[in-house]
C-alpha cells in the first residue's frame, strides 16, 4: 500500500471521453487550472480515462508521485466509480481515496454550445472536488453472510422461471402468489404471438415444473406483510390468507396435531356442486360464474379449491359434500402467518390494465359489445366461457365486422387514465386477434384502428406482414369516439384516416380496445416495503437501465417481468432469468460485502433523544443501552448512506462517512471563496 501522509498529494485526471466532454470543454485549460490548486502534484487527461491505458494513468501516477488521493473528470460516477476506485486501489490507495467530478452529464451534455461557460464551470468542479479529496480518510468494505434461500414475489410466467432458475441452482426458493393459483396473466391467453402456440400447452408444464420441484416452496393466497433486514438476512413475514380447504399435507399435519384425519383436498369438485352462491369469476374477467368455494380454472396449480369468505354464508353444504374422509373444509379458518428468512429477493408483480371505462368516449361498460383485449382473450379461448366461439355480449350473434383499438390509453400525455409512455405488446396482440377472427369465422373482417404499428421482436415484423396478406384492414389515425346504434346494438366508430386525411365513421358489430397497462394497485406498498424505488409512471425503478436493468438501487433485491415497465413473454422471461443469475450470486458467494457509506454515531455527542429514529428510510437506526447510557445505534447493512439522519440530528452526533460535515464544508468554501489556489 502507499503511504498517505498528512500533507495532500492529489492527482488530476481529466477525460475527453470522444467529443462528448472535450467537444465542449477546453480539457487544456482545465488541466493547467488544475495544478494550480493547494495540494495537486500532477495532472494530466486522456481521451477516454475509463480504459486500460486511462488507468494505467491512475496506477502509475499513484506510485510515481505518492499520491494520497484522486480525482477523475469525467462522466457520471454511478456508471464509473467503481471502475476508478478500483484502479485507485490497484495503485495501493485505498479505493474511497478517490473523488469524481462528473464534468459530463452535469456540464458538457448541458453547455455543449458555450465553450468559455462550461470550461469555468469545469474549473469550479475539479476545484471542489479536489477539496474534498484533500480530507478523504481510509474506509473499510464491511461484510455479511447470506442466507441460502430466496424470495420470488408474484408466480406468474416472470416468477415461475426465476424460481426455477434459483432452484436449479441449488438455491431453496419460496415463491410467494397472492391469488389461490400460479400461471398470472399469460394462463388468461388463448395464444401467444408470433408462433401462435396455445398458451396453456407451453403454461402448463413450468406451472408443473414449479409443484413438483423439491426445492421451491410454493405459497399460494399469501402476502408479503412485513420485510425486515437487508442483503443476506431479509426476514420476511408472509400472511397466509385463510383458504378454508386444506391440502393433503395441511390435512396430514391437522392430524398429528388434534387427531382430526382426513385426507385433504383432491380436486373433486363434489364442494362446487354443491355450494349456492354465485360470483363473476375475475379469471374470465367477469364473464362466467364461480362458486363461493372455487377453482379459477382446470389447469391450477395446485389443484385445491378456495373458500371466498366474503361471499360464504357457512351453510355447510360443501362440509356434508366432502365428506369425512377428506375433511379438507374448515370453515372457521383464520389468517396465519409465516416468517422466512431469505438472502435476496425477486420482485415479479406484474400488471394491471388501465380503468379504460373512465375513457368516457370509446364506451367501454356503456356499450355491451365494447370489450377489452383480455376479455377478447378469454371468449376466444376453447377453455373461455363462450367455449372458443366469438360472440357479441349484447346478443350472442357472431360478430363479422370486428374493430380493434390499439393505443387505447397509450402514448397518451393527456392525463386522466391516459399513459405517455408505449404499452409494448398491444399491437402485437391486436394482430394476432386479428388473424385469430379470420381464421375461426370465415368472412369475418378485422379493422385496426392504429397510429403505428409497433412490432419490435423478432418475426414480429414478419407476423405484421402475414395478418396484412392474410386480409386485415389497417386504418390509421385515432380513434375519437365510438357510439352506440340503441335499435342493432352496432357501433359507430369516429375517427380520421390520416393516410386520406379525412374523416371516417365505419360501423361495427364489435369492438375490442387495446387497454394500456399499468402498475398493480399494490405495486407502491410492495416498493416501500422492500425499499425500492419508482419511475415517474410508477413502474419499479431498476439500477441502471441498460447495465443493471434486473437489479434495484437496494442491495439484493432484484426485478422481472413487467412491474419494471411494459414487455412481452420472452422479454419478461429473459428478465426472470436474468433477475435469478443476479440473485444467485451472493448466495452462492455465501457472503456479501457492504461500502461502507453508512452513518456512524459518535457516542459521546448522542444525547438519546430518538429524534432521528423515524427520519431513517430505510430502517437503520434503533436506540441501545450502552455503559448506562441511551445511544443511537446503526445497523450497517442497512444504512444507504442517505445522510438524513445526520442532517437532522440537533447534537451533530452523527457523522456521514465519505460525506462527512469537514468535507461538505471544504467543498462549499472552495467554491464561494475560490480558495485553495496557490
Amino acid at each position: 500500500m502507499v503511504e498517505t501522509k498528512n500533507e495532500p498529494r492529489i492527482g488530476v485526471f481529466l477525460c475527453h471521453c470522444g467529443t462528448n466532454i472535450a467537444g465542449s470543454i477546453n480539457i487544456e485549460e482545465v488541466k493547467n487550472y488544475a495544478k494550480t490548486l493547494d495540494g495537486v502534484v500532477i495532472a494530466d487527461e486522456y481521451q477516454y480515462m475509463c480504459s486500460t491505458p486511462g488507468q494505467s494513468k491512475i496506477i502509475d501516477a499513484i506510485n510515481e508521485n505518492n499520491l494520497n488521493g484522486v480525482v477523475v473528470a469525467a462522466c457520471s460516477p454511478r456508471l464509473h466509480e467503481p471502475t476508478f476506485r478500483m484502479a485507485t486501489q490497484e495503485g495501493g490507495l485505498n479505493q474511497f481515496r478517490f473523488e469524481m467530478a462528473n464534468i459530463r452529464d452535469q456540464n458538457s451534455w448541458v453547455h455543449m454550445h458555450d465553450l468559455e461557460g462550461a470550461t469555468e464551470k469545469a474549473k469550479d468542479q475539479v476545484l471542489i472536488a479536489v477539496a474534498k479529496a484533500r480530507m478523504l480518510e481510509d474506509l473499510q468494505p464491511k461484510s455479511v453472510p447470506v442466507e441460502h434461500a430466496a424470495l420470488v414475489l408474484g408466480a406468474g410466467v416472470g416468477g415461475m422461471q426465476a424460481a426455477l432458475d434459483l432452484a436449479n441452482a441449488g438455491i431453496k426458493t419460496y415463491l410467494v402468489e397472492k391469488l389461490p393459483t400460479i400461471g398470472g396473466r399469460m394462463s388468461q391467453l388463448d395464444k401467444t404471438f408470433p408462433t401462435l402456440d396455445c398458451s396453456q400447452c407451453i403454461l402448463t408444464p413450468k406451472m408443473v415444473d414449479v409443484g413438483r420441484h423439491p426445492l421451491i416452496e410454493l405459497r399460494t393466497y399469501t402476502e408479503v406483510e412485513k420485510v425486515e433486514g437487508y442483503i443476506g438476512n431479509f426476514t420476511i413475514t408472509l400472511r397466509h390468507k385463510a383458504r378454508g380447504v386444506l391440502d393433503p399435507d395441511q390435512a396430514a399435519a391437522r392430524a398429528a396435531a388434534t387427531g382430526i384425519l382426513g385426507t385433504g383436498c383432491n380436486g373433486c369438485g363434489d364442494c362446487d356442486a354443491v355450494c349456492p352462491v354465485i360470483k363473476p369469476n375475475p379469471f374470465e374477467m367477469g364473464m362466467a360464474p364461480r362458486k363461493a368455494i372455487y377453482i379459477y380454472h382446470a389447469q391450477v396449480m395446485p389443484l385445491q379449491y378456495t373458500i371466498d369468505f366474503d361471499a360464504c354464508v357457512k351453510c355447510g353444504l360443501c362440509v356434508d359434500a366432502c365428506g369425512s374422509e377428506k375433511n379438507a373444509i374448515d370453515l372457521e379458518a383464520v389468517d396465519t402467518f409465516e416468517e422466512i428468512k431469505v438472502g435476496t429477493c425477486i420482485l415479479a408483480i406484474g400488471f394491471d390494465l388501465i380503468p379504460i371505462e373512465e375513457k368516457r368516449e370509446w364506451g367501454y361498460k356503456q356499450y355491451d359489445n365494447v370489450i377489452t383485449g383480455l376479455e377478447f382473450e378469454r371468449l376466444i379461448c376453447a377453455s373461455g366461457p363462450t367455449v372458443g366461439h366469438l360472440i357479441r355480449p349484447s346478443d350472442g350473434k357472431t360478430p363479422m365486422k370486428i374493430g380493434f383499438v390499439l393505443c387505447a390509453g397509450s402514448r397518451d400525455n393527456t392525463g386522466g387514465v391516459n399513459k405517455a409512455y408505449c404499452s409494448r405488446f398491444c399491437c402485437m396482440y391486436s394482430l394476432k386477434h386479428a388473424h385469430q377472427i379470420m381464421e375461426k369465422i370465415p368472412g369475418a373482417v378485422p379493422y385496426l384502428f392504429y397510429m403505428d404499428i409497433r412490432s419490435f421482436g423478432k418475426m414480429y415484423e414478419e407476423f405484421y406482414y402475414r395478418i396484412q396478406n392474410e386480409g386485415a384492414k389497417f386504418i390509421r389515425g385515432r380513434v375519437a369516439n365510438i357510439l352506440e346504434d340503441p335499435i342493432t346494438k352496432n357501433l359507430i366508430v369516429n375517427t380520421e384516416d390520416t393516410l386520406l386525411g379525412r374523416p371516417v365513421a365505419m360501423e361495427m358489430d364489435m369492438v375490442v380496445l387495446a387497454a394500456a397497462v399499468q402498475p398493480k394497485p399494490e405495486a407502491e406498498h410492495i416498493r416501500q416495503m422492500f425499499g425500492v424505488s419508482k419511475s415517474q409512471d410508477g413502474w419499479l425503478l431498476e439500477a441502471h437501465p441498460k447495465l443493471n436493468p434486473c437489479g434495484t438501487t437496494t442491495a439484493g433485491i432484484y426485478l422481472a417481468g413487467v412491474c419494471q415497465g411494459p414487455k412481452d413473454i420472452p422479454d419478461t422471461v429473459a428478465q426472470a432469468e436474468g433477475a435469478a443469475s443476479a440473485a444467485s450470486i451472493p448466495i452462492h458467494m455465501g457472503e456479501v460485502q457492504l461500502e461502507p457509506y453508512f452513518a456512524m454515531c459518535m457516542e459521546d455527542l448522542c444525547a438519546g433523544c430518538g429524534m432521528c429514529l423515524n427520519q431513517c428510510p430505510y430502517g437503520a437506526l434503533d436506540l441501545i443501552e450502552k455503559n448506562g447510557r441511551t445511544v443511537m445505534e446503526v445497523t450497517e447493512a442497512k444504512c444507504k448512506g442517505c445522510g438524513t439522519c445526520g442532517g437532522f440530528c440537533p447534537g451533530g452526533a452523527i457523522k456521514m462517512q465519505h460525506f462527512t460535515s469537514p468535507q461538505i464544508c471544504a467543498q462549499i468554501d472552495a467554491f464561494l471563496l475560490k480558495g485553495g489556489v496557490n
